[in-house]
């Protein structure tokens, strides 16, 4: 049965809405941005917009270093996140037992467990092996942080490949990296994509785990942020420049690759 008009024009009017709410504080963040540090706390719309912010910001703190360590680290920690995941919904997705469900059930399970919980074990052992303040020691942690969800979706992608195609490759003589590389890697190169990208983005946003475990040489975009939080005070307009300086590569690449990223999404959902 189709949708009347009515309630397409109510489900859009409401989608609009949603996004307006979900969009606002990135728009005040940006109208801040543009302030005086006496003309962020005013919530006027018209105002003679300003660079004072992000001179400041620029002049205070090196944003290009703060930023090359994010990149490292988003790309390393998904990159590992992969060579780890992929094996491994490999080898559930094909060849399940019957602790697979019960062992993928447990992998979802640790995301749902506060990270403060093991702050202190993970501080101890990381200072035992000298990874305080390392981009390494962070490509390590986020990887550790994101690995159930690149082993789920790729799981789910995989399943969703038939295994007579894994069979007549086996039959031609195909390996287990041969499968992987050149069989399974293309069919399911758009979940893998979106699954990248999902990765790089909650990498790139995290913040307790930067905040704890660095201080300045390996220090993120996260870091760079919290710094404008002081003792006297938040400055607003500054703290709202560096917001901006921190999420707009990663807005940018999420509207570049939003195509992408939902085709990915809804891999395999309509058969």
């Amino acid at each position: 049965m189709k949708n009347s008009p009515l309630k397409n024009s109510l489900f859009g009017i409401v989608a609009w809405i949603v996004a307006l709410v979900l969009f606002f504080p990135v728009f005040w963040m940006a109208l801040t941005a543009f302030k005086t540090e006496q003309g962020a706390y005013s919530p006027d719309l018209l105002f003679r917009p300003t660079l004072e912010s992000f001179r400041d910001v620029f002049a205070r703190s090196n944003y290009v270093a703060f930023a090359l360590n994010s990149i490292f680290i988003s790309l390393g920690s998904t990159v590992l996140c992969f060579v780890i995941a992929i094996p491994a919904a490999y080898r559930m997705a094909f060849f399940p037992t019957r602790r697979t469900q019960s062992t993928l059930l447990w992998m979802l399970s640790t995301k749902m467990m506060p990270a403060v919980g093991v702050l202190l074990p993970v501080y101890l052992l990381f200072k035992s092996a000298g990874l305080l303040d390392s981009i390494w020691g962070l490509i390590f942690i986020y990887t550790l942080m994101n690995l159930p969800i690149a082993v789920w979706m790729s799981y789910t992608y995989f399943c969703e490949i038939p295994g007579a195609i894994l069979e007549a490759a086996r039959v031609d003589g195909a390996g287990v990296l041969r499968e992987l590389w050149h069989v399974l890697a293309p069919m399911a190169l758009p979940g893998i994509s979106s699954t990248a990208l999902l990765l790089i983005v909650l990498s790139w946003n995290e913040a307790f785990w930067s905040l704890n475990l660095t201080s300045s040489h390996a220090a993120p975009l996260t870091v760079f942020i919290a710094s404008y939080s002081s003792p006297e005070g938040l400055f607003w307009a500054k703290l709202s420049a560096a917001s901006l300086l921190a999420v707009a590569p990663i807005m940018v690449m999420g509207w570049l690759t939003q195509k992408q990223l939902v085709s990915g999404l809804t891999f395999g959902a309509v058969k």
